[in-house]
């Protein structure tokens, strides 16, 4: 019995220092980043535009391009993806081949590296269809690297849904949609918020694709059709061609930040969806 109760306390302190040394490692980048990035963020490098050689100004356009292409990737690949997976929990048939395909597409499209998205829509979105080097090319090839996340997420939020709550509004004389639109996406919604917040999270730190799509243009985006470079691609040329060190730190602190003020937005979202309940 000691021995066991010996054991227990190991593989217990082993699994603590794990999640220690995750959150240390997640700390330690944060807290060096910020230490680097933090003194160079001011009011003038958020609302100023970049200079052509990128060691002056700000990156108000690199800010704007991202909000631009994350949020248009979002309206095209939410609807779609929570749509994917509703009809895969709540309307096909568990022996179904084309359910078992759309699975199958979307674990695949999740395992596919970012660079082979943005040579896909470098060829079809720029080239084939002749969109060029724009928002709506860098969006659609978003769209399509963060479907899988969504279509999962929300299919795994559906899944937690006790079937009783279905069987409950069926048996009251409830149509089908009406149930799911009632009875099961409400208790779900946390759950799919969560995997769009993932999805925002990937598409705000991607590079490759959006070099590839959007171009890199500094100056500000107006519409859909026009070039733009994203604060990760900003951030990417800024270290990697030797441009301003600092300026690189001070961009990647920046992001950071907005990730964290999307994902407190989001948690003030579900926590006023709760109390509405």
């Amino acid at each position: 019995m000691r021995a066991t109760k010996n054991r227990d306390k190991i593989i217990t302190g082993l699994f603590w220092l794990m999640a220690l040394m995750i959150v240390g490692i997640l700390v330690g980048i944060i807290a060096y980043i910020a230490v680097r990035g933090l003194p160079g963020i001011s009011l003038d490098f958020i609302l100023q535009p970049p200079s052509r050689a990128g060691k002056e100004g700000g990156i108000s356009t690199a800010i704007a391009g991202t909000l631009y292409l994350t949020a248009v990737a979002l309206i095209l690949a939410v609807p779609l993806g929570v749509g994917a997976a509703v009809y895969l929990e709540e309307y096909a048939r568990p022996d179904s081949k084309f359910a078992w395909m759309v699975n199958l597409t979307a674990e695949t499209l999740a395992g596919i590296p970012s660079i082979i998205f943005g040579l896909f829509g470098f060829v079809f979105f720029v080239i084939f269809l002749g969109l060029g080097w724009s928002i709506i090319s860098g969006a659609l090839t978003l769209a399509v690297m963060i479907l899988p996340t969504i279509t999962r997420t929300a299919q795994e939020a559906i899944l937690s849904v006790p079937r009783e709550y279905r069987e409950n509004s069926l048996a009251l004389g409830a149509g089908k949609w009406q149930t799911i639109r009632r009875v099961v996406i409400p208790p779900a919604l946390p759950g799919i918020i969560t995997g769009i917040i993932l999805s925002i999270g990937r598409a705000i730190g991607e590079t490759a694709a959006i070099i590839l799509t959007a171009g890199s243009s500094l100056n500000m985006p107006v519409s859909l059709s026009d070039p733009a470079r994203t604060m990760s691609v900003h951030l990417y040329l800024l270290a990697m061609e030797g441009i301003s060190m600092e300026r690189a730190f001070t961009t990647a602190c920046l992001i950071i930040i907005l990730i964290i003020i999307i994902n407190y937005l989001a948690d003030l979202s579900l926590k006023g969806l709760a109390a509405a309940k």
